[in-house]
């Protein structure tokens, strides 16, 4: 009888809300751990909040209802404008610099990749235990410095555990986010009517080309298109222009679809019910199938003559900021460093996958289809073989750039060649030979090469420059003296695309404004 009065004698059962401080105690408690070598006095204060139980906490919350401000030393209070200061979404992809510049004096990295904050951050339902996971505590001079950014949600919380008796812990600031689903826009400029900001007033003396730098040829773009829309993110891929003369340009989380000879509006892809933004787009070597890479890892493939969705191909589980086409076979590349290949002729499309240790902002199959570079945040530049099938393939050749290398691209005529342009911190124009892996030629340009395209019919290279020239240049291959340039944006030019009779470059620059020069 004694053995079950106290089998079924009753117990006492811990609420959720003492549940979930434990295991917010136990996340502080991890990270106390990880700076407990910094500072002891640091460790001993972080290991008092470890130490306060439940119903201490919650008669102290009670006890300062009726404070102006939060007391630097309460744990929510803390916790708060410790994510504030310790943002990491301060430094998205879209940065003027490179992020395989942004290193310590150590060589650390100072940020983290964009597909990190994809998992850390994520949805809105989850923001209070990923917001813990990347606060950085044992930082109290400059959670003080924060105390009035958070003096609002204080009050705020306040208010509803007075009005809703609402029993949770208090929500954290929420980090600064970019707009969802933005649809952007395409609109030819109209001098001298065009009321866009900027154009008032009519031409702009800046805006000329002038295509030799020792003559005094000066020519105006054919077009001015101004865009609404537009990511200026370095490691994007978004502009490509078909051998039928359709260009696509992806806007947010749409893509525009223009007819490159007309310049007029052939129709749009919008994806902004279930795609933050569109990440790359790269149209197949023959026919109007237009490959999508979406920023939640997704590539659509689209047939522009019947405006269809021919089919749904996933794998990757961040951004998908690079794709090339190989005939039949789609390679893409994503900021986790995974390449996939997929056949768009066969149901079980995923044949195999290639790796890097960070993210992939380039990726080109060379014309004769038997290599593919790709491209690093890290500064690697990989050559792999024609073998798409190969589950554990090994590259044929690893180069080292001082920067990442994104703007990229195969010689036309001579399948062995590569020019990759370097980025902030480099600002060289490299020239490969694959066959003895030698660089022909590596002038300076002294700004970051954004994008990069090569000219068959006069036998240049084309790179788009950023701070703080913001100008195309054209280099004489292979002596690779500078022959001339267009200029006319007033921000780094992140794309280019070839026409495919080869005799006019589309420029889209981070200024919103897009050109068509003629290059011939």
């Amino acid at each position: 009888m004694e053995w079950k009065l106290q089998r079924f004698a009753s117990r006492r059962v811990r609420t959720e809300e003492e549940m979930l401080w434990e295991n917010v105690m136990k996340k502080f408690a991890k990270g106390i751990k990880l700076n407990r070598n910094q500072s002891l006095q640091k460790d001993s204060k972080a290991s008092n909040a470890v130490d306060t139980t439940y119903s201490n906490f919650k008669s102290n919350i009670v006890k300062r209802q009726t404070a102006e401000v939060p007391v630097a030393s309460s744990p929510i209070a803390t916790r708060g404008q410790q994510v504030s200061t310790g943002n990491c979404a301060a430094y998205p992809f879209r940065e003027d610099h490179s992020l395989d510049d942004q290193t310590d004096a150590s060589g650390s990295e100072l940020e983290r990749t964009q597909e990190e904050m994809t998992m850390i951050l994520g949805s809105p339902s989850d923001q209070f235990w990923k917001t813990c996971a990347v606060a950085k505590l044992g930082r109290n001079d400059d959670a003080l410095r924060c105390r009035e950014s958070s003096n609002i949600q204080w009050r705020n919380w306040q208010k509803n555990v007075a009005l809703k008796s609402q029993r949770c812990i208090t929500p954290l600031p929420s980090l600064p986010k970019e707009p969802w689903n933005v649809t952007g826009k395409m609109q030819i400029c109209e001098r001298p009517k065009c009321f866009w900001k900027g154009c008032r007033g009519g031409i702009h003396r800046e805006e000329s080309v002038h295509h030799q730098s020792f003559s005094d040829v000066t020519l105006q773009p054919e077009v001015k298109i101004h865009l609404t829309g537009l990511r200026d993110d370095y490691y994007l891929n978004i502009l490509d222009w078909n051998s039928e003369g359709l260009l696509a340009l992806a806007l947010g989380s749409a893509v525009h679809i223009w007819n490159g000879e007309g310049h007029d509006r052939m129709g749009s892809i919008d994806l902004s019910p279930w795609s933050n933004y569109i990440s790359s787009v790269s149209w197949i070597k023959e026919g109007a199938s237009l490959a999508i890479g979406t920023s939640e890892g997704e590539i659509q493939l689209w047939d522009m003559v019947t405006k269809k969705r021919l089919r749904n191909m996933v794998g990757h589980i961040s951004v998908v900021g690079a794709l090339s086409w190989n005939h039949c076979v789609l390679s893409s590349g994503s900021r986790l460093g995974h390449i996939h290949h997929y056949d768009v002729r066969i149901a079980q499309h995923h044949i195999g996958t290639l790796r890097h240790k960070r993210a992939i902002c380039a990726l080109k199959w060379s014309p004769s289809g038997k290599l593919l570079s790709s491209g690093c945040i890290d500064g690697l530049l990989n050559i792999w073989p024609y073998d798409p099938g190969a589950k554990f393939c090994q590259p044929l050749k690893v180069l080292h750039h001082s920067t990442a290398v994104k703007a990229m691209n195969w010689c036309p005529w001579q399948s062995e060649i590569l020019a990759v342009g370097g980025g902030m911190n480099d600002g060289h124009l490299h020239v490969w030979d694959m066959d003895t892996e030698n660089s022909i030629q590596t002038p300076c340009t002294k700004s970051q090469i954004c994008s990069l395209i090569w000219l068959p019919k006069t036998k240049e290279i084309a790179t788009g420059l950023g701070i703080p020239k913001n100008e195309v240049t054209l280099w004489n291959y292979p002596l690779l003296t500078q022959s001339g340039g267009f200029f006319g944006h007033r921000c780094r030019v992140l794309h280019l695309a070839l026409s495919p009779d080869q005799s006019k470059v589309f420029s889209v620059a981070a200024d919103g404004t897009a050109y068509v020069w003629r290059c011939c």
